[in-house]
């Protein structure tokens, strides 16, 4: 057995995921590249770029990750490059992506020869969260200025506007693509190409996938565009689980359970947005406040349910550990690093990757 902690990542799960992403592409002329920012496992990329068309990034070491272990397009953008790094961008990319228009001007004649475009901001999003809100007040991602970004038109041939977030409801989606239509459809028309980002749960159960690949495919033909798809959480859902051990329980006026892992260190966006860990359903009589290893006191999995008692030793599975969680991983208290394991399609579980005492040292100085 892998020592914990790990993060399991299942093929079979992943693949259900990647072909939907290729009916998508199929059945709506829509092209997708995975969103590096949520998922960037380079050792499941062999079976991910057989099915989607490339990568989308946030800074010039995701653009370099794109391009030398997946392949295919490579998008680069960033909320600002610098001036020491635009080069390698450049020379890492098949576009790059401006999020701003000073930034577009700043780097016109590094990017002459290249492919550009322009985030636009909607002023609309799916988002619940302030902090991941892409339209929040004075939000500083994309151009919402439409008669400003008519001034720069001659110099892109693109745009990408990502307003979606979590967005599991079609309905919701349709209604903000037609304000974006409404808004923007003047300079939409003067494009090649418009990226709607990521944020779109088209892969869960129920969603009328149907009626997402003709709604992409009017707004295609519409304004004659290539549409890109950005999928981040879509690609990876459900896929992957990450594997602790019970090192310790006490009784402090509920039963605790102290794993082998911390959510500051290993499922850093649980802290973030203040929401539990998932874990198979159960039933059974046994409550557990299941806690992190770590010095934070709200370092806190969740409450769940269990069959029999737990007992020092006992492993448990938190699913749906793949999006924003190995990508933001750290060495908070020098809690082990989780390693990172794959379960091939053949059954076959494999170790891909172990952390020790020299990463934590050279992750410092």
């Amino acid at each position: 057995m892998i020592k914990t902690p790990y993060y399991l990542i299942d093929k079979s799960k992943l693949l259900r995921n990647l072909e939907r992403i290729a009916y998508v592409r199929e059945h709506s002329g829509a092209k997708a590249l995975l969103a590096l920012k949520c998922f960037a496992t380079w050792s499941v990329f062999d079976l991910m770029n057989q099915y989607m068309d490339g990568t989308t990034s946030s800074s010039l070491n995701e653009v370099k990750l794109g391009k030398l272990k997946f392949g295919g397009e490579t998008h680069a953008y960033s909320v600002a490059y610098a001036d020491d790094e635009i080069e390698e961008v450049l020379a890492h990319s098949d576009k790059i992506i401006f999020n701003s228009i000073s930034q577009l001007q700043r780097f016109a004649d590094a990017s002459a020869t290249h492919v550009r475009g322009l985030r636009l901001n909607p002023q609309v999003s799916s988002s619940e969260f302030i902090i991941a809100d892409p339209s929040r007040p004075f939000s500083r991602l994309g151009e919402w200025d439409a008669q400003k970004v008519e001034q720069v038109m001659d110099q892109i041939s693109g745009f990408m506007i990502h307003n979606n977030c979590e967005n599991s409801n079609f309905e919701l989606f349709d209604s903000m693509l037609g304000q974006i239509e409404e808004r923007f459809g003047h300079l939409l028309e003067r494009v090649e190409w418009v990226s709607l980002g990521g944020g779109i749960h088209f892969t869960g159960e129920g969603y009328p996938i149907d009626r997402f690949c003709d709604r992409l495919k009017k707004f295609s033909d519409r304004f004659g565009v290539q549409v890109y798809l950005e999928p981040g959480e879509a690609a990876i859902t459900m896929s992957s689980s990450l594997e602790v051990s019970v090192l310790d329980t006490l009784y402090n006026g509920k039963q605790l359970a102290i794993v082998d892992s911390s959510i500051e260190a290993h499922m850093l966006d649980l802290l973030i947005y203040r929401q539990p860990a998932k874990m198979e359903p159960c039933d059974g009589p046994h409550s557990y406040m299941v806690c992190g290893k770590s010095c934070l006191a709200g370092d806190i999995f969740g409450e769940f349910q269990f069959d029999q008692e737990l007992k020092i030793g006992d492993r448990l599975s938190f699913i749906d550990a793949a999006g924003y969680t190995m990508v933001k991983k750290n060495w908070f208290n020098g809690v082990k690093m989780p390693s990172i394991a794959v379960r091939q399609l053949d059954g076959q579980v494999e170790l891909v990757r172990q952390f020790n005492f020299d990463d934590f040292v050279n992750s410092l100085s």
